[in-house]
C-alpha cells in the first residue's frame, strides 16, 4: 500500500516539501510561498502535518544507511532547544570527523537522561564499533552515567572519558548548523512535535555530510533527493538508476 494513500498531492510533492523544510531552515509560511512559485498550492498547516507524519518515518527508513560510527572517538554535548517556552536538552553524539552518531531529546539534563542517550547510541554496535574515547564537557552527569554503563556491560571498560574543551569544537560547529535549521521554528509546541521534526533535521544534516554517499548514485543534491524517494518506494530502484547512469556514460563516450 502506498505511504501517500489519501493525500491530495503526489508522494514526490509531499517528500519535496518535507525535505526542503528540514534541509534549508525555512519557515512553514515561507515554504508555502516557495511551493506556490512552483505551481503547488498548499497551505502551511498542511506542510506542518506532512512533516509531523513523514519526518519520523524518514529517519527510521534512512538510518540503516549509516548504521555505525566511522570513528571510535566520540564527541558528546547537549545544546538547548525551546519547547513550549521551556528549555529541553538535545543530547547529540558525533565522531571526530563530525559524522552524526545519535541524538536524544530530554526535558532534563540529569544522569538518567545521559545514561539513556549513551545506551541508545551504543545499542547494537559490535565490540570494535563501540567508542574507545568519549569527550564531553565537565558536567558530572557524564562520568556517573558512563560508570553505570560500564558496570552493566553496555560500555567497554577501556573507554576513556575525556573532558577537554577544545576537542568538542567539532560538535559545537555541528550544533551551529543544526540551530540554523531550528531557528525558524521559533519554539516547538510539544516535545513530541519537537523530536519528530528534529529527527528529520538530523537526517538531512547526515545526508548533507555525505554519510549515505554510497547510496548517492549521482553524487549531487538530486542524488540526496533520490535516496529519500527510494526509501518510500518512489521512482526507479537503485539498480535501475545505476544501469541508466552507466548507459548515459557509455553514450557520452561513444559520441
Amino acid at each position: 500500500m502506498s505511504d501517500f494513500k489519501g493525500r491530495h498531492f503526489e508522494g514526490e510533492i509531499v517528500l519535496w516539501a518535507v525535505r526542503w523544510y528540514c534541509r534549508y531552515g525555512v519557515s512553514y509560511r515561507d515554504l508555502e510561498q516557495m511551493m506556490g512559485e512552483r505551481g503547488v498550492s498548499v497551505d502551511h498547516s498542511t506542510i506542518y502535518r506532512w512533516v509531523q507524519s513523514y519526518a519520523p518515518e524518514m529517519e527510521k527508513r534512512l538510518r540503516w544507511q549509516w548504521p555505525t560510527p566511522r570513528s571510535t572517538s566520540w564527541r558528546v554535548d547537549e545544546p538547548y532547544v525551546k519547547v513550549r517556552g521551556q528549555w529541553a536538552y538535545l543530547y547529540r553524539a558525533v565522531d571526530k570527523h563530525g559524522n552524526t552518531i545519535d541524538f536524544y531529546l530530554s526535558p532534563t539534563p540529569n544522569t538518567a537522561a545521559v545514561k539513556r542517550f549513551l545506551g541508545k547510541a551504543m545499542n547494537g554496535l559490535k565490540d570494535w564499533e563501540r567508542p574507545t574515547v568519549i569527550n564531553t564537557d565537565k558536567a558530572p552527569t557524564y562520568a556517573i552515567a558512563l560508570a553505570a554503563l560500564k558496570k552493566e556491560g553496555k560500555c567497554p571498560d577501556a573507554t576513556l572519558h575525556r573532558q577537554v574543551k577544545y576537542l568538542n569544537n567539532v560538535i559545537d560547529a555541528d550544533h551551529g548548523k543544526l540551530k540554523q535549521l531550528i531557528r525558524p521554528v521559533r519554539g516547538f509546541k510539544t516535545r513530541k512535535t519537537a523530536y519528530a521534526t528534529i529527527k528529520d533535521f538530523e537526517v538531512m544534516r547526515a545526508l548533507r555530510k555525505g554519510q549515505a554517499s554510497a547510496f548517492n548514485i549521482t553524487r549531487d543534491i538530486r542524488g540526496e533527493a533520490r535516496i529519500v524517494e527510494r526509501a518510500f518506494g518512489l521512482g526507479a530502484s537503485a539498480l535501475a538508476e545505476v544501469f541508466q547512469l552507466v548507459r548515459e556514460q557509455l553514450d557520452l563516450t561513444a559520441a
